[in-house]
């Protein structure tokens, strides 16, 4: 007769050790620039560049903001997010379930961490790319200049060109950290049910 035994165990020490790093990671993105968006054009040869932070945008915002008036796109204030107001607390939430991950060492709560940022990531690419859509459509007619059934919506990510601007949206220094915890993720998940199998043992 077949007998399935299945050894309760916790996480690889691999796991332990990358979901503390991830963690660590996650907290930094706080105070570097995750996203930004380069707009590069004759008369501005050396670029203009958008950081977009976990809580605040910097870079070339007053300039990009003066041309936007032109074609009758919004002013780009932080005040009008309220993404800037709860994105740091969503770091530190994740950033701490890293960490707690090593601390508590069981499965569920590594699956539930990583489950839980996949969502966060999901969520938050497409209120990025609905705000992009409501920026670039939602135009003021009276506007100074206008070109009938154009639109300035900047490209999610890649490249784009806009009149006689070329848009470029790429993550930044925070925004590759995050695929990097993303892949680190997905790498330790693999490791765990690989692991997981290997725990599963057949006696007859």
């Amino acid at each position: 007769m077949n007998q399935v035994k299945k050894k309760k165990t916790g996480l690889l020490g691999i796991t332990k050790t990358l979901s503390v790093i991830c963690g660590i990671a996650l907290a930094v993105v706080i105070f570097v620039p995750i996203w930004k968006i380069e707009l590069k054009a004759p008369q501005y040869p050396e670029g203009l560049s958008m950081h977009i932070h976990a809580n605040k945008l910097s870079g070339d915002v007053e300039i990009i903001n003066g041309l936007n008036h032109y074609i009758g796109m919004r002013t780009l204030h932080a005040d009008d997010f309220v993404e800037f107001t709860v994105l740091p607390y969503i770091f530190i939430f994740f950033a701490l379930m890293g960490i707690l991950s090593a601390v508590v060492n069981k499965k569920w709560f590594f699956i539930l961490w990583v489950s839980l940022f996949f969502l966060f990531a999901i969520v938050a690419m497409v209120d990025f790319y609905l705000w992009e859509y409501d920026y670039g459509h939602n135009l003021d007619p009276k506007a100074p200049i206008q070109v009938p059934g154009m639109s300035y919506q900047p490209p999610l990510i890649g490249f784009k060109q806009l009149l006689n601007f070329e848009a470029f949206s790429i993550p930044s220094t925070g925004g590759w950290m995050m695929l990097g915890v993303g892949l680190s993720m997905i790498f330790l998940l693999f490791k765990e049910i690989k692991n997981s199998r290997k725990n599963v043992q057949v006696h007859i």
